[in-house]
């Protein structure tokens, strides 16, 4: 009986420890991803700047863009094996790398970079499904990877285009203006979409976690970022001649925003991350307690049992010993009544 009952808990114990340490190791995977993430704002930010100083006849890349291809670079040595992005990466650098080389039109520079910074949102979105960002069951979690992942970049890579589309538009012929003006409008629309997602995701996030930080770090983040983004529309001002020197400030200040908000975030998804290690260490150890008493169930039900039957036979051995002994002045009864009966 007692084993009937071991051997289910013993296959419960196996099932626990399996789910906690697929849990564990999920977790860390995710952490590579969000250190990953880390790496990649910079990145889409100084792509923004390179793209517009390109439109504006510079042909060497800000300062910024080196250290941003850099840092990705050192990430990717590190963690791009577990992530699987290695490839993508490495494609995605030799992108960059030619773009000071690209020779042409305005529309013909500014496509290009339009081309790497499409390469890089796909590396964003590679980071996130193979580190399982993408499929965390948490809601604050998946609510914040899906802000840090999908709609700041895409905010910051619509953003950069509409400022340069609508200096392009403001200058095109009518020729141009068919090919440009729909390209501008696209960009203005995608910039309201995602700063609208990303204050929905943030604001689910805030609505459904634990942290007691989320919360107060997020509204100040997110209304410097909207400021910035409302100032460069007000400069690229869609439908009429664009404000170089009010987009250049709002520029300046949405970099500056995006780069807080992005840390904050960022932060916040490390810290909820080591949280859930913590919890599992601890369920862990419960786990593994629970399993050594198990064993010692199992063990002391299989030889005790053992034990006894051994005490047990000894007295019976002894008794039976004792029974056919018989002493120097002991009658042998059975031997009198055959005698008898041959008499």
């Amino acid at each position: 009986m007692t084993v009937l009952i071991l051997v289910p808990a013993g296959v419960l114990f196996t099932r626990v420890w399996s789910d906690v340490s697929d849990r564990r190791a999920g977790t860390k995977l995710e952490q590579k991803g969000v250190e990953y993430l880390a790496a990649l704002a910079p990145l889409v930010s100084s792509l923004a700047e390179a793209q517009s100083s390109a439109l504006s006849g510079v042909s060497d890349p800000p300062a910024s863009l080196t250290t941003a291809v850099n840092g990705v670079a050192a990430v990717d040595q590190r963690l791009g094996g577990d992530l699987r992005t290695r490839d993508r990466w490495t494609g995605l650098r030799q992108k960059i790398e030619l773009l000071p080389k690209t020779t042409g039109d305005p529309l013909t520079v500014l496509q290009a970079h339009v081309e790497v910074a499409d390469l890089t949102l796909a590396l964003y979105e590679a980071v996130r499904d193979n580190s399982e960002l993408a499929r965390d069951p948490d809601n604050d979690l998946a609510h914040l990877q899906e802000a840090v992942g999908v709609d700041l970049p895409t905010t910051v890579v619509e953003v950069s285009r509409m400022g340069d589309y609508s200096q392009l538009v403001a200058k095109a012929t009518a020729a141009q203006l068919a090919q440009l003006s729909p390209q501008f409008g696209a960009a203005v629309l995608a910039v309201n979409t995602y700063v609208n997602r990303l204050t929905d995701n943030l604001q689910a996030a805030v609505d459904n976690t634990t942290s007691g930080t989320l919360s107060g770090s997020l509204v100040s983040g997110l209304d410097s970022f909207r400021r910035g983004v409302e100032s460069l529309t007000r400069g690229a001002n869609p439908g009429g001649v664009p404000n170089a020197a009010t987009m250049a400030t709002a520029q300046s200040q949405l970099q500056v925003s995006l780069s807080n908000l992005s840390n904050i975030t960022v932060r916040e998804m490390a810290t909820l991350l080591q949280d859930r290690l913590d919890r599992l260490a601890y369920r862990e150890a419960e786990t593994l307690a629970a399993g050594v008493l198990i064993a010692l169930l199992i063990v002391g039900a299989v030889v005790l049992p053992l034990t006894g039957r051994r005490r047990r036979g000894r007295p019976i051995h002894s008794e039976a010993a004792r029974d056919v002994t018989v002493g120097p002045g002991d009658v042998d009864t059975t031997r009198r009544e055959h005698a008898s009966a041959l008499r």
